[in-house]
């Protein structure tokens, strides 16, 4: 029983996973590109910090 809702919960994860790809690709075929000065580049720098925070805790806990 536990396999099942184990096997049923990634089934679930993949299929969510695919939807919001394909929604992402639809759109950004319709968006235009951001301009230079948007500041899209800042989000950068607290994306890796998060990125690491969350391997340190995974690596600890």
């Amino acid at each position: 029983m536990e396999a099942m809702k184990m096997r049923l919960f990634i089934a679930v994860a993949i299929v969510l996973t695919a939807v919001s790809a394909a929604q992402r690709v639809a759109a950004a075929a319709d968006a235009p590109a951001p301009a230079p000065t948007s500041g899209a580049t800042t989000v950068v720098v607290p994306t890796i910090f998060a990125s690491l925070a969350a391997l340190a805790f995974g690596l600890f806990f």
